[in-house]
């Protein structure tokens, strides 16, 4: 049976706005990706640093924390107490767990953005929010374009850094 095609071929997502469709996306096939990439590591490989770049299980749960953090951004919200704890714990690099545990945090995390992003009315995307301590300026669309191509981006990471650590050759 061939594989399905990505998400961003399957047509649109029940309930999210049009314009937020491609954000959808993106968190979905990232969901995806790290359920099949992740399952079954053992907890030794993730968190092995290769040649000491990042491990994957820092890119686990940074890709969750931070998709978690800049929802609350785009919903005009400051981080709560638990949300400063585990960037306090990102920087300290305090990190432990295993792959069906760290699986666990993205797909909820995720499940919660895309329940956020069904909520998300298309005439809020182009109004301004801060963030961070800086109040860095953005709008919701930002925030919610940035959350999706982050965790993408560290979503490939993950891919990338277990293909090392497990010694599979990477195609050139």
């Amino acid at each position: 049976m061939a594989n399905p095609p990505e998400i961003w071929l399957r047509g649109p997502i029940h309930g999210i706005p049009h314009l937020l469709g491609p954000v959808a996306h993106a968190l979905v096939q990232a969901r995806e990706d790290v359920a099949s990439s992740v399952a079954g590591v053992t907890r030794e490989a993730l968190w092995m640093r290769p040649n000491g770049a990042a491990s994957a299980g820092f890119h686990l749960f940074h890709a969750a924390h931070a998709l978690d953090r800049l929802m609350t951004y785009a919903r005009g919200e400051s981080l709560q107490d638990e949300q400063l704890h585990a960037l306090a714990r990102e920087r300290s690099g305090d990190l432990d767990g295993n792959s069906a545990d760290l699986i666990r945090l993205v797909e909820a995390t995720v499940d919660r953005a895309l329940r956020q992003l069904r909520c998300t009315p298309e005439a809020s995307l182009l109004s301004e929010r801060r963030v961070g301590r800086g109040e860095h300026p953005s709008t919701v669309l930002g925030l919610l374009f940035h959350a999706a191509e982050h965790t993408t981006r560290h979503t490939g990471q993950v891919i990338t850094t277990l293909k090392i650590v497990s010694g599979t050759r990477v195609p050139t």
